[in-house]
């Protein structure tokens, strides 16, 4: 391996290196550390939370995908996030999920179970 190539190689790896530890931290620091709260003017794309009580249920006719209202602000949960999801009418819950712009509307979308936290 000529000189060169080492370098290469190097670079290569302590890019690996960089990468996998800004992912362990960002993974330790969690999703409340990184959303920010809920609003009508919140963009498109950004990590969101919302604090309140469940007022609405409801499941998709296809998919079986959940959606949620709390405070009414429409929460869409997959189908594969939903299915680890036990939550009934009125429970007090913390929402992690990304804002979308769903038929004019913002809506919170959920990526995972555990983003939905019952207190």
């Amino acid at each position: 391996m000529e000189r060169a190539e080492r370098t290469a190689l190097l670079l290569l790896v302590i890019v690996a290196v960089v990468i996998a530890t800004a992912h362990i931290v960002l993974t330790a620091i969690g999703k409340p550390a990184m959303s920010v709260p809920f609003s009508n003017e919140t963009k498109d794309g950004t990590l969101v939370s919302l604090e309140g009580s469940v007022d609405r249920i409801s499941h998709t006719r296809d998919g079986g995908h959940l959606l949620l209202s709390v405070r009414d602000v429409p929460i869409f949960v997959p189908a594969a996030a939903a299915q680890g999801v036990a939550i009934e009418l009125g429970d007090p819950v913390i929402v992690y999920g990304t804002v979308q712009t769903y038929r004019g509307a913002k809506e919170i979308v959920v990526q995972a179970a555990e983003d939905i936290l019952i207190r």
